[in-house]
């Protein structure tokens, strides 16, 4: 009975010895994110399970909700370790200089961001039924668009109207853009604006339902926006039979320098090798490649430049 006793205190001792050492191994990330309704959050969730498997469980990753971009930027002032954020990499260039929403704030903690690699850019959609007649935005004069309220997309649409001669010669509806696709089917409006990454949910619902034309922006309109430049293949909407082109916000994830290189390292690499997995039940992973990596503006974490220089990945001398 006493060796039975021994044994068992043994192989408890073993048992818990296990789990410590399972508890040691396992590391944890914390994702500041957006909000719970969006498909950046959505996109969040699907990274934290591919990190899960991409790392047999080494890699936990806590999903954060956010009201956007600036308050993700604005907590990596005050939150430690291993805290991953997305935003535009110029939001966080105005961080480090304290300007524009960051104004006031000490510059030394933004100074300490760094990237790790691209996620699906806010790209810019403007859709018109076919039977309108648009085909370049010299002809939505006179259409009425409905840009919705408050969000990124409307607030680059109106810009952009500015910017390419059409302010007061276009009616803009006033409605919220969850009605655009229904109003487009009936015909209350011409066409409507979007943004979010490609292929987006409410055009390809559009697209699927009525005839539209998606309309491409030419290299001098592209360098009015001061925004990047993206190409939507053919095919990537019903009837699209060409390529779109289109500005669009690069996204970031970013961390900061109190994440270790290994962490680092084993994020970037686990994020490309389940890239396409991820692109299988979201398409919207399919749009991301090395490339992108040349709209990154600031430093990148050394962790994750470690990898790309395993995989020959081309990186900016001043992105070292």
């Amino acid at each position: 009975m006493k060796i039975l006793r021994t044994l068992g205190v043994i192989v408890a001792g073993m048992m818990s010895l296990s789990v410590a050492n399972a508890a040691q191994a396992e590391t944890r990330v914390t994702l500041k994110s957006a909000k719970a309704a969006s498909s950046y959050y959505q996109m969040a969730a699907q990274f934290a399970e591919a990190m899960k498997t991409g790392t047999n469980g080494d890699i936990i990753v806590t999903v954060e909700e956010s009201q956007g971009s600036v308050q993700n930027v604005m907590e990596a002032m005050v939150r430690p370790g291993n805290y991953v954020f997305t935003s535009p990499p110029g939001l966080v260039g105005l961080a480090q200089k304290g300007k524009g929403p960051f104004e006031g704030r000490p510059t030394e903690k933004f100074a300490e961001v760094r990237a790790l690699f691209p996620i699906p850019s806010l790209t810019m959609h403007f859709v018109m039924r076919a039977d309108s007649g648009a085909t370049s935005f010299a002809d939505l004069e006179g259409k009425t668009i409905l840009l919705g309220k408050g969000s990124f997309g409307a607030r680059e649409g109106e810009k952009y109207l500015k910017l390419f001669g059409l302010e007061n010669k276009v009616d803009l509806a006033d409605a919220e853009l969850s009605n655009a696709v229904a109003a487009l089917k009936n015909g209350q409006i011409d066409g409507f604006v979007t943004a979010g990454s490609w292929p987006a949910p409410n055009v390809i619902e559009a697209a699927a339902g009525t005839d539209v034309e998606i309309l491409s922006l030419s290299d001098d309109q592209l360098a009015l926006t001061k925004r990047d430049k993206t190409v939507i293949p053919a095919g990537t909407y019903n009837g699209q039979e060409t390529d779109i082109t289109t500005a669009s916000l690069s996204v970031v994830a970013f961390a900061t320098t109190q994440m270790d290189a290994d962490t680092a390292y084993e994020l970037t690499k686990t994020f490309w090798e389940q890239k396409a997995k991820m692109g299988e039940s979201s398409s919207w992973w399919n749009g991301v490649a090395p490339a992108m990596l040349a709209n990154i503006t600031g430093k990148m974490h050394p962790g994750a430049l470690r990898y790309y220089d395993e995989v020959g990945f081309s990186v900016r001398d001043d992105q070292r």
